[in-house]
């Protein structure tokens, strides 16, 4: 089973919110999902990311997409500025 780490679309029309989950790669873009790994509201730019779930599907073999590739290193980013 190819495990990707993707966005999965919530919220309303025009008011997008993003569950950060890990699933299986055949399966539907907001269908199951294995793991909650963080959250993501482009409104407010605000991105909130399990690093301790994160390391693990990663050390397991989940690939992220070029979006959410692109969004923890943005959340890495800002974490230090932040602690």
């Amino acid at each position: 089973m190819a495990v990707r780490i993707r966005l999965a679309r919530m919220g309303s029309k025009k008011k997008p919110y993003y569950r950060i989950v890990a699933s299986d790669a055949r399966s539907p873009r907001d269908g199951r999902f294995l793991d909650r790994i963080g959250t993501y509201n482009p409104m407010a730019e605000e991105i909130v990311i399990s690093d301790e779930r994160l390391s693990y599907w990663q050390g397991v073999g989940a690939t992220p997409t070029t979006t959410v590739a692109r969004l923890i290193r943005k959340h890495r980013k800002a974490a230090p500025a932040s602690a």
